[in-house]
């Protein structure tokens, strides 16, 4: 037996994760429970002393959790990449976001397998979740290891691809019960890796061919979610024109029973992987001369929906003889989605600025964001959702559907609210509500 297939087997192997965020952190902390002794890395020193104080910043990871295997020393962390010598494995979960062209910025993966590539030794797993575009793993990572180290891929360590699959605030799907999906670049490395995650893991895992067939099908999930939420956006348009609910609408055609999922519309995408994972896709086409156009259309469809929220709001506000020019506005929920403090690519945060440049005093209140910095915005929630504040506000634009707000409350003191997420549905008195 492979001597690495055998470590990890006997729970003898050393696990490293290099990025300690949304992904790594969850994942890091599933490793320790599963009785390994994991390393994680991170370059913000904060987060490494959080860590090995067993302190979680995490909303997925259990604060009981954390402190237990810090404490057991299952767990530990460091800035220090020259720890990675001692690892058997080492899984690279960095973000992958878009740079000012809207085209992907690859810096902290290429960063990260740099501070790793000279530390891997033979017989050595490294493994990329970050979500990227297909040919990262073979084209970018594999090349610079190989350049680091000296060692060739396949023969002295092995390197595969396998997406990270995380729902922030899901009660029902965390990193131990999602399936996951790994491609190694040749069949030993797919083996060694899937045997990681099968010794780590509740979910099974799924074997590919390929990194680059494992990279493209992360994209296809959330494009997937992209376009159908594209095609929502573009029929609430149309139905609110035909004064048609496009909620009734996708309540009725939910009642079918094979052929169709719901989605529904909303003021925009959020999330780390939703809104730029389609760009991935589009960048890498364009090296092809191939044009996604079914994306591409729906992607400006959402990318338009916080623009096209606030053009409703100075409809609603027009019909109180008021401009949205110098209009006092109170957002509701700065989180991209409901019941979670991650504000990552928000639309409620696009829909701010928007407002803003425009000339509405706008005002916040998110009882899971108390502060959000988004490049130079930097705002303070309101300190209560009072009846004096709601009141004294021209509009109510709810841009999230967190469960711990009292609806019927903020209905019966505002003036006007624009739900963009039909929140309020149960609400009984719905004069002074219009919905997206």
């Amino acid at each position: 037996m492979n001597i690495l297939k055998n470590k990890i087997q006997d729970k003898t192997a050393i696990l490293g994760v290099c990025g300690l965020g949304y992904v790594g952190l969850p994942l890091a902390v599933e490793k320790a429970k599963a009785g390994f002794k994991v390393i994680g890395f991170d370059i913000q020193e904060f987060k490494v002393n959080m860590v090995n104080e067993g302190h979680n910043y995490i909303g997925d990871v259990v604060n009981e959790d954390l402190k237990t295997i810090v404490e057991s020393g299952n767990l530990r962390a460091t800035t220090d990449f020259s720890a990675v010598a001692s690892c058997d494995c080492v899984c690279i979960a960095v973000p992958t976001p878009l740079d000012k062209h809207q085209e992907p910025d690859i810096s902290y993966v290429r960063s990260s397998v740099k501070s790793i590539g000279s530390y891997i030794h033979k017989d050595m797993l490294i493994v990329l979740e970050s979500t990227t575009y297909p040919g990262t793993t073979e084209e970018l990572i594999k090349p610079i290891l190989e350049k680091e180290s000296g060692l060739r891929c396949g023969e002295d360590f092995y390197l595969a691809f396998s997406p990270e699959r995380v729902d922030p605030g899901n009660l029902i799907y965390k990193t131990k019960n999602t399936p996951k999906v790994v491609g190694g670049c040749t069949p030993k490395c797919t083996d060694i890796a899937a045997t990681m995650y099968e010794a780590i893991l509740e979910a099974p895992v799924h074997r590919v061919s390929s990194p680059a067939v494992a990279e493209m099908e992360k994209i296809l999930e959330n494009t997937y979610r992209n376009i159908n939420i594209g095609l929502v956006n573009e029929l609430g348009r149309l139905c609110h024109k035909m004064g048609i609910s496009v909620w009734e609408v996708i309540e009725a055609a939910k009642s079918k029973p094979y052929g169709f999922q719901a989605f529904y519309p909303g003021p925009g995408l959020g999330g780390h992987c939703i809104p730029l994972d389609p760009y991935y896709l589009t960048w890498k086409a364009r090296e092809y001369g191939f044009h996604t156009t079914l994306i591409e259309n729906s992607m400006v469809i959402n990318d338009g929906q916080p623009g096209y929220c606030v053009e409703r709001a100075m409809h609603i506000l027009n019909q109180q003889k008021k401009s949205i020019n110098g209009a006092q506005i109170l957002i509701l929920g700065v989180a991209y989605k409901n019941d979670i403090d991650d504000y990552r690519e928000s639309p409620a945060i696009r829909v701010i600025e928007e407002l803003q440049n425009v000339g509405a005093n706008v005002s916040y209140f998110d009882p899971w964001i108390k502060t959000f910095r988004e490049d130079s915005l930097i705002m303070e929630s309101e300190t209560e959702l009072s009846a004096e504040l709601i009141e004294r506000v021209d509009l109510v634009m709810i841009t999230a559907a967190h469960s711990n707000i009292d609806y019927e409350f903020v209905q019966k003191h505002a003036k006007a609210i624009f739900d963009t997420k039909n929140v309020m549905k149960n609400v009984e008195e719905r004069d002074n509500i219009e919905i997206l």
